[in-house]
């Protein structure tokens, strides 16, 4: 595998995928106050559904998603910071956007927390626009959607 390929993620990436998943969201606990809700997914089980998939040897970014009926989610983008600038997270957004259209589906939601203002930035060079914010317990979200039709 080049380290710019795409796959779906291994059970032999599950520590990978947790090693990468808490070095890219580690430094967002004291801002947000709480513990990211990506560093306490089950990602044995994620990958085991298929909902994984990672780039790089070693691996260096990945995402979780999860297909429904009229959208592709976005549950989870994590690049390890050794690997930032080297446009990981361009390949793993478009690379969610190219699996959306493969699976019929015409728009990719995510969300993120309003405390992580760099991705207030990044999601709309990428198409994403604001859809709403909402209170989700200790987890104050901004919602995004992106149309691919």
């Amino acid at each position: 595998m080049t380290s710019e390929e795409i796959r779906p993620a291994t059970a032999a990436d599950v520590p990978a995928v947790k090693a990468v998943t808490d070095a890219a969201y580690h430094h967002y606990i004291e801002r947000i106050g709480v513990v990211p809700v990506p560093m306490e997914a089950d990602h044995a089980a994620n990958v085991a559904a298929g909902r994984v998939f990672v780039t790089g040897d070693p691996v260096a970014g990945l995402v979780v998603i999860e297909a429904y009926d009229d959208h592709l989610f976005l549950d989870s983008i994590a690049v390890h910071p050794d690997a930032h600038g080297r446009g990981v997270g361009r390949r793993l957004l478009e690379f969610v956007d190219a699996r959306a259209c493969a699976l019929g589906l015409h728009e990719v939601r995510l969300y993120t927390n309003v405390k992580m203002w760099e991705n207030r930035k990044l999601y709309p060079k990428f198409g994403y626009e604001l859809v709403e914010r909402r209170v989700s317990g200790p987890y104050d979200r901004l919602h995004y959607r992106k149309r691919l039709d």
